[in-house]
């Protein structure tokens, strides 16, 4: 099995102005395993091709994440931000289910 390092991605809903609601992105880093490695190559009614992973990656889950798993949505892996279709708690632990990249918001300051 192999190990896990890296950057965990928070989206937590705030009312930025009044009526408007954004989720303000944090990252944490956390470590586990990687539980399950796999890749698929997806034909969309797009033009190219969609890659998606189906890797799924465990961590040791402390408060924060056990008290904010709903709002997890991307794991940096191998260089990418892969977006967390599913979460699966089995205390002490959260599992990852991985999908696409991730193209949401991030952190301020992230490149």
């Amino acid at each position: 099995m192999a190990k896990f390092h890296g950057q965990v991605g928070f989206g937590i809903s705030t009312e930025t102005t009044p009526g408007v609601w954004t989720d303000v992105m944090t990252e944490y880093t956390y470590y586990g395993d990687v539980v399950q490695s796999r890749r698929t190559l997806r034909q969309k009614e797009d033009l190219n091709k969609s890659l998606s992973v189906g890797n799924s990656i465990s961590i040791v889950a402390d408060a924060r994440a056990r008290e904010h798993y709903f709002a997890i949505k991307y794991v940096t892996w191998a260089g990418v931000r892969w977006a967390v279709t599913d979460v699966a708690v089995e205390h002490p632990r959260l599992i990852f289910q991985l999908g696409e990249v991730y193209n949401g918001p991030l952190p301020a300051g992230t490149p």
